[in-house]
């Protein structure tokens, strides 16, 4: 027997050379890889899905963080001091030093 004829008759052979698998293989591949829904481009939709929602957690805290500030400047002791540290905003008759620390050890 010939290596053809052994081939041939091996169930690996017959099955690959099934129509149905032969036109399955291309098919799934064509889904897997080429197709405008392919799973590599769900997995790209859901990679950046994944970022928005970690963008949106982000900016969610941060508006709750916005609206603790401003609940705290109803108070105009705290808004003063808000705008002596941040803006470095002071009273007519007063003196601004900024003192900078070194963190460079040696």
């Amino acid at each position: 027997m010939s290596f053809l004829q052994s081939l041939k008759k091996s169930s690996v052979f017959k099955i690959l050379t099934n129509t149905f698998v032969m036109i399955l293989i291309p098919f799934i591949i064509w889904m897997l890889f080429f197709d405008e829904n392919s799973y590599v481009t769900h997995k790209k939709f859901d990679k950046e899905i994944e970022e928005l929602e970690s963008t949106i957690s982000f900016y969610k805290n941060k508006i709750d963080q916005d609206k603790e500030t401003i609940k705290k400047l109803q108070d105009s002791l705290e808004l003063e001091r808000f705008a002596r540290e941040k803006y470095l905003m002071k009273k007519e008759n007063e003196d601004i030093y900024i003192i900078e620390f070194d963190t460079i050890k040696k």
